[in-house]
């Protein structure tokens, strides 16, 4: 089975924003990452929530707030999910599925080693499934090909 290990392993930037960084600035930080969400840190390095996409446009643009004056500590959510290098996919999709969110923090000992987005998950189990699919194929159709006279 897929771990979340498979996926990051190639990852060598990790991004983070700080909590007293501005609503303004988490947004540029996201679009110029392309990504739609981050972790957020405290002055220690400590995790202490997650700002996306979703959190600006609901709880900034939605209530005509300014970005630039509200602080990401205001808007990040803290109710933070996680999961390790070793969880596999099946219990990624269900966390995401049971908290109806689309990002899981990946944390191991502590630190934050990035997130896993639902279209991560999806990649993985579309690239394990063909997997499947093409050993089923392979042993099913050793000649490779259906009989047309079935």
């Amino acid at each position: 089975m897929t771990k979340v290990r498979d996926l990051i392993g190639a990852r060598s930037e990790v991004y983070s924003l700080q909590e007293d960084a501005t609503v303004h600035e988490a947004a540029r930080y996201l679009r110029d990452r392309q990504v739609r969400a981050t972790a957020v840190c405290n002055a220690d390095g400590t995790l202490v929530g997650v700002i996306a996409q979703s959190d600006i446009s609901d709880k900034i643009a939605a209530e005509h707030r300014c970005p630039s004056w509200v602080k990401v500590r205001e808007i990040m959510s803290t109710g933070l999910v996680t999961v390790s290098p070793d969880t596999g996919v099946d219990e990624c999709l269900r966390l995401m599925e049971k908290h109806s969110i689309y990002h899981l923090l990946v944390v191991e000992r502590g630190a934050s080693l990035g997130m896993l987005s639902a279209q991560d998950v999806l990649r993985m189990v579309a690239r394990d499934e063909k997997e499947r699919a093409d050993t089923l194929a392979t042993w099913a159709f050793p000649l490779g090909g259906l009989d047309s006279r079935v």
